[in-house]
């Protein structure tokens, strides 16, 4: 009998997680953006993991010149994200950025398919692939707006911005896989024109099911709007968008570091870093949930803070390792920080400037494009010069300051 008491707060939890979870399936709008998070992660899938494949191989880039490449493409994102980010809180709807961003999106990567040499490459990743970086960013803005049409209670919020991120996080549990099929039986041409058609299937699905805004609302949209720019003046801003561009910068050291660490210095195959990568997606998505149900009872920041603390202890705990199995049960530890500084991180971003979705979802974008160039220029230079271990020592002090600027205390705006 007093294992009753136990068994109805399970009972009363369980209810609970269902219900939070009900308007995912019943409320259409969110089935859309459901769906179109699926779409876009598989096409982002199916092309991130084998750009420098494809540079350096297909392309024959050498690694200056590939380096050169995806800077500028990186920097055209940040451009293009945040004008496009501004104009859709204030001159156009969120239908026809989104629209905009799909069809770029499927016009570069059919460029990407047809051409071989740098110069056109360049002009269709800055011009056209930076328009469509906008894409992932106006998503999680369009889902920021339907939480609040549909009432969704704020301190919710962050549940739900992790449920739509855990799907375009479970499209790349099966998009490299397939990537991988259709290299082997169709080479890169195959890869891109199905990134190009997923695409498609992407601005379609916004055609067909995202309606245009009211006149009356998109003028109140316009309303003091600031764009990015003048945000990034706020010091507190400024500083937690800087932790984020530590953040990712250490993440992509990170990520191509490990591999090297584990062929040439802990004598591994290319079947444990096969291991390694395939058991932080199968805790993430789980995390992912986790961490949002907690960031409806627990200030965000706190969560960030943690987050950034397990990675910390992550990247220390690499430099200690001897065999490859040794990493295993430490890519559950990855996989708890990825859930948070890809999850709940955006719903934090938006609580800045809960009124303009696009600027304030633009931030984290824009964070994670210039960490991940940061992290690409880093890595080029670190492991010139220091041994695998010490990379990640390095990874583990960036870690520290991202701590640190994490105790800024910031100012939320009234939504």
């Amino acid at each position: 009998m007093s294992a009753l008491p136990g068994k109805a707060s399970s009972l009363s939890v369980s209810m609970s997680f269902l219900d939070r979870c009900r308007p995912l399936y019943t409320n259409r709008d969110f089935r859309v953006i459901l769906v179109l998070n699926i779409f876009l992660g598989l096409a982002y899938s199916f092309v991130v993991p084998f750009m420098s494949m494809f540079g350096t191989q297909e392309c024959h880039m050498n690694a200056m010149v590939f380096g050169l490449f995806m800077t500028l493409t990186a920097i055209s994102g940040v451009f293009f994200g945040s004008l496009l980010a501004h104009w859709s809180d204030t001159r156009f709807s969120r239908r026809t950025i989104l629209l905009t961003g799909g069809i770029a999106g499927m016009l570069g990567y059919l460029g990407y398919a047809y051409f071989r040499t740098f110069l056109p490459l360049t002009l269709v990743g800055v011009f056209v692939l930076g328009i469509s970086s906008i894409t992932f960013s106006q998503v999680f803005a369009l889902a920021r707006e339907q939480l609040s049409i549909a009432q969704i209670p704020r301190q919710e919020t962050a549940f739900y911005m992790n449920a739509f991120r855990m799907f375009f996080g479970l499209a790349w549990t099966i998009g490299p896989a397939i990537a991988s099929w259709i290299m082997v039986a169709s080479s890169f041409a195959g890869l891109f024109i199905t990134a190009a058609a997923t695409f498609l299937l992407f601005t379609l699905g916004v055609a067909r099911y995202i309606p245009e805004p009211l006149e009356h609302e998109t003028r109140t949209r316009a309303l003091n709007t600031p764009s990015v720019w003048p945000v990034l003046k706020r010091f507190d801003v400024l500083a937690h968008f800087t932790a984020f561009v530590l953040i990712f910068a250490g993440s992509t050291i990170g990520m191509m570091n490990l591999p090297l660490m584990v062929l040439k210095d802990l004598g591994g195959t290319e079947r444990d870093v096969g291991v390694v990568y395939t058991i932080s997606p199968i805790f993430e998505l789980p995390f992912m949930l986790y961490f949002g149900l907690l960031a409806t009872r627990m200030d965000p920041a706190k969560i960030i803070r943690i987050g950034v603390f397990i990675a910390l202890v992550y990247y220390l705990l690499l430099t200690l390792t001897h065999a490859p199995w040794h990493i295993y049960p430490m890519q559950i530890l990855w996989a708890a920080s990825i859930a948070v500084t890809s999850g709940v991180a955006i719903t934090y971003f938006q609580n800045y400037l809960p009124k303009h979705a696009g600027t304030a979802t633009n931030l984290y974008a824009n964070a994670s494009r210039i960490g991940s160039t940061l992290g690409y220029i880093l890595f080029g230079a670190l492991a010139w010069h220091i041994d695998y271990r010490y990379v990640f020592f390095f990874c583990a002090s960036l870690m520290a300051v991202t701590l640190g600027l994490m105790f800024i205390p910031g100012k939320v705006e009234e939504a």
